[in-house]
């Protein structure tokens, strides 16, 4: 059993792990350790190498653990990875009591009438998140607790997973010893971090810019509304780097790092860099234009494919507030003006708030998932105390109800 203190985030991204270790301080997460290591067996969010993804976390707790001096047993998972699919759903129930009155069962009846919808059975739902609520005709609430009605419903964002994706991200942090308190949707763990009260309720879209993956998310009215996973990233620019100038991948990721543009017109074009040996061939000098020339139109590409996937949802003219971008390839000068340009609306990198303790690691847009992790965990606490006392026999039927679902 866990310390209730203490919350733990894992980030399993397609580029590095990374782990948050904060304690509970009046109502505040205080960041007390840090770790990271590099993911050799992670790609595009799927587990591909078990091994190295378990020397991966392994690394970066202990190094967490270390800094925080303190054991962690379980932790709040990150899952992205093209394998993600989601939909809205709608769930209807009566309202159970003579009186009228709405209670947490009732709501959780109507979640679960939401749940009902026909899904492959090699998938798996990880989330189902409440919109809204409509009580008889009573439109756009977001608690009905209380509340009198005959007519219940409930409109919900359901994400689902690849089933064995989910599992071996399971088996791998199990192999470290650990346990999942959780698995969450890495754009709504950054969204957690990310997005301000406002921006969630005024309309705002959400770019997580990962190293396999993209991550999106629409979120309007208090709520999520769309969410999708583009399958290229950080990762896809350094390939394309590596092949463009024939380096190794290792020389180009540190090119990108270190010269990194997405935008042509904020270099200067007589600037030179110089290219590391390579195959048996001399150093040579490149202009930096030359590099830009590879990386700004993958960075166009991949941001033109999340505004495409934008369009698809009725939410695309209810962005008020503008995008946020987070994830590590974020950074990248140039990143943050080409997104402003191909969606022509404001754009800004996201900063977590609300954290004490380490708050150097708050400036790093890579780490906002493993911290959204952990404002999502104590959340969950939050949101478990309220429903414990009538939602407990519900909560102790769900394995059973999700295993005559499948087998229907």
């Amino acid at each position: 059993m866990r310390n209730p203190n203490i919350i733990a985030g894992l980030d399993i991204g397609s580029s590095m792990v990374r782990v948050v270790i904060t304690e509970i301080e009046d109502d505040r997460l205080k960041i007390v350790g840090i770790g990271k290591a590099s993911s050799g067996g992670i790609r595009r969010g799927v587990v591909v190498n078990l091994e190295k993804t378990i020397t991966a976390i392994n690394q970066a707790v202990k190094d967490a653990e270390a800094m925080a001096g303190v054991k962690v047993s379980s932790v709040f998972v990150s899952i992205g990875g093209d394998h993600i699919r989601s939909l809205n759903s709608r769930g209807i129930v009566a309202v159970s009591r003579s009186s009228g009155e709405i209670t947490h069962s009732d709501i959780a009846r109507a979640i679960d009438a939401a749940r009902a919808v026909a899904i492959p059975m090699d998938r798996e739902i990880i989330h189902t998140i409440p919109q809204e609520f409509t009580v008889d005709d009573q439109t756009g609430i977001k608690d009905p607790t209380g509340m009198s009605g005959v007519r219940l419903e409930v409109d919900v964002h359901i994400v689902t997973a690849a089933g064995t994706s989910a599992q071996n991200l399971f088996r791998a942090v199990r192999k470290a010893e650990l346990e999942v308190e959780e698995l969450v949707l890495t754009p709504l763990a950054s969204a957690a971090a990310a997005l301000s009260e406002d921006e969630q309720e005024l309309g705002s879209l959400l770019i997580d810019f990962g190293g396999g993956t993209t991550d999106l998310a629409v979120f309007y009215d208090g709520s999520i509304r769309h969410s999708a996973v583009i399958g290229l990233g950080g990762k896809s620019v350094t390939n394309d780097i590596a092949i463009g100038l024939r380096i190794p991948l290792d020389a180009a990721e540190s090119l990108k790092i270190k010269y990194g543009c997405a935008l042509s017109t904020l270099i200067d074009a007589e600037e030179t860099l110089a290219l590391p040996n390579s195959g048996g061939r001399a150093a040579r000098e490149i202009s930096r234009s030359v590099l830009t020339a590879i990386i700004e139109p993958r960075v166009e590409e991949i941001l033109r494919l999340a505004l495409r996937e934008l369009r698809r949802t009725p939410f695309a003219k209810n962005l008020s507030t503008g995008i946020v971008l987070t994830g590590g390839a974020a950074t990248m000068p140039g990143v943050l003006e080409l997104c402003e340009k191909i969606f022509n609306i404001p754009a800004k990198i996201g900063v977590p708030q609300d954290f004490s303790g380490l708050t150097d690691v708050v400036k790093d847009p890579g780490f906002t998932t493993a911290l959204g992790l952990l404002l999502y965990g104590l959340r969950d606490d939050d949101f478990d105390a309220v429903f414990e006392e009538e939602n407990i026999l519900i909560r102790w039927l769900e394995p059973i109800l999700r295993l005559f679902r499948k087998k229907s």
